[in-house]
């Protein structure tokens, strides 16, 4: 089944996220290479694709995994939850519609 992860940033947790971004993005490679993520990307904090130093107040992922479980154990390991990126995050069984 999907899931969608919404991960919100800590406030100032810029540095900390480049310092970790290959990290987090490697970790969702393995998922990608395996067929299971539908999509993935932050949520800049300005209405720009380059928010610079504004940077970013979350992330998305829609993913397949096993269960909510698992999806919830997968989460509570990537870099972004570890080094403090996200302040919170919450999964949720996801049912795509459309396209």
């Amino acid at each position: 089944m999907l899931y969608v992860i919404i991960g919100k940033d800590a406030p100032g947790a810029l540095a900390i996220r480049r310092r970790v971004r290959a990290l987090h993005l490697e970790r969702i490679g393995v998922l990608s290479d395996a067929g299971r993520v539908a999509i993935a990307g932050p949520c800049p904090a300005t209405d720009s694709p380059d928010p610079g130093e504004a940077g970013f107040t979350g992330s998305v992922i829609i993913a397949e995994f096993e269960s909510l479980q698992a999806a919830q154990d997968w989460v509570a390991g990537d870099p972004y939850v570890t080094a403090g990126v996200f302040k919170s995050y919450e999964v949720r069984p996801f049912i795509k519609v459309l396209p």
